[in-house]
């Protein structure tokens, strides 16, 4: 039995393939569309439970190390290559797309405390507590040829930090003072001190390159031009910071991780209060490092975990575990803003998603389009009740969940007791001190 289908123009149903989508006309009227609100909240909701269910954020884990890793640094012209080393004076040289290790040096005895590879590439430098700053080309050696530094130079004390600079062949150290090299000199430039604890890393303004920054053991973040003979501004905190990031879109930004859970972000214009506060480790902060894009941190903590902060928020939107996981050391957000890795005291270095839920690989135009439905629905219902637990809800390890339960009852502890304090004191005995404000003891320029 035959069945005739009559149509206006029989050119409507013809398709080239049987993957061609024919065009349907539609009407966006209003009127005509009364349940739109509800139909995309629902489609909101699957977007956000299916984000969840979809979010695997490891990767990889580069094992290789015989020691934990203490440093890490990327390459500035691969984005396969990291460079990474270890409390045993071991450096590794790994290559991300194949996951295994490349090249192997002995660098130093004892710690290798820091490492930064030069702007063009070509080279990388690195300290150790021998007391020595050493030069290694970033090629592997010929045949018969001995893995041998290209420059070495001796210091009087241990070295802490390194950073280069990222235009000019000009490096900086850190130990009991922060000292300003030019690769073809074997005695520093310039030095600059200002107090007698030991600094503890140091770090190059990305966009200002004559700017840069240091942490010490004083409880002090110290700020310095390199054109000038002193030191700008020192600002002491009430714990000790252990590593500063620049913010590589914004010239005048940077954040500080510190010992009392939180991290700090600073405008250096304006260095009395933090711009933001951001909260939510149970323990030290070891380690940041922005994304280039500028929009968001990572940071590494004591606690065995990291999270992601953005910038102009308080809370972190994500964070990460494992089992085997133990202190985060040190941490690197990628170049091209798409993974994360980090270093921790059980000799791996684990690679990670920046976004928990992104597809790897090749996505069809077809896929790109969906994802940018869903994200832009997400946004719009962001705020709805339902939506926002399920995208905000995520998994903790029970440390980490009692440590927060019980840091809850001290804070609101304390505050309760100020608040009886000034209730029961005479009026402006007992001020009220913006939280921006309490982690800042004092600025000295």
């Amino acid at each position: 039995m035959k069945v005739k289908v009559l149509c206006r123009n029989p050119d409507d149903y013809v398709r080239e393939t049987k993957k061609d989508l024919q065009r349907v006309p539609r009407n966006y009227d209003p009127s005509l569309h009364p349940f739109e609100v509800p139909r995309e909240y629902v489609r909101a909701l699957n977007a956000t439970k299916l984000e969840r269910v979809f979010a695997k954020p490891f990767v990889a884990a580069l094992e290789g190390h015989r020691d934990g890793i203490n440093c890490m640094a990327k390459h500035p012209r691969s984005l396969s290559t990291v460079l990474s080393g270890a409390c045993d004076g071991e450096v590794k040289i790994w290559n991300l797309v194949t996951r295994k290790c490349t090249r192997t040096i002995q660098a130093h005895e004892g710690f290798v405390r820091a490492l930064c590879v030069r702007f063009c590439g070509s080279s990388f430098f690195t300290v150790g507590d021998d007391k020595t700053v050493k030069q290694w080309k970033m090629e592997n050696p010929g045949y018969g040829e001995k893995e041998e530094p290209i420059h070495t130079i001796l210091g009087k004390t241990v070295y802490t930090g390194l950073d280069h600079h990222l235009k000019n062949a000009v490096f900086a150290t850190c130990g009991q003072q922060v000292d300003i090299w030019d690769e073809q000199r074997s005695s520093p430039m310039r030095s600059y001190t200002w107090g007698v604890d030991s600094i503890s890393s140091v770090r190059f303004n990305p966009i200002e390159t004559h700017i840069l920054g240091s942490c010490a053991a004083d409880r002090s973040i110290v700020l310095y031009d390199m054109r000038k003979p002193t030191p700008l501004k020192k600002i002491i905190l009430e714990m000790r910071t252990n590593a500063i990031c620049w913010n590589p879109m914004e010239a005048f930004i940077f954040t500080a991780a510190n010992e009392n859970y939180q991290l700090y972000t600073y405008d250096m214009r304006k260095v009395d209060a933090p711009v933001m506060v951001h909260k939510d480790h149970v323990s030290a902060v070891l380690d940041v490092d922005y994304s280039p894009t500028g929009k968001e941190f990572v940071s590494a903590s004591f606690d065995k975990s990291i999270r992601i902060f953005p910038v102009q928020r308080g809370h972190s939107r994500e964070v990460y575990h494992t089992k085997r996981m133990q202190h985060v050391t040190c941490i690197r957000w990628s170049a091209d803003s798409k993974y994360i890795l980090c270093g921790s005291d059980e000799m791996n270095i684990r690679i990670w998603k920046a976004n928990a839920s992104e597809k790897l690989g090749l996505l069809s135009p077809r896929e790109r389009a969906a994802l940018h439905y869903s994200e832009k629905l997400k946004e719009k219902f962001q705020h709805h009740p339902q939506i926002k637990r399920i995208a905000r809800h995520r998994h903790l390890p029970k440390p980490i969940y009692s440590q927060i339960k019980e840091q809850r009852i001290m804070i609101e502890a304390r505050r309760k007791k100020e608040l009886n304090r000034r209730k029961h004191s005479k009026e402006g005995t007992v001020p009220v001190v913006p939280e921006k404000k309490k982690a800042v003891v004092a600025v000295v320029e």
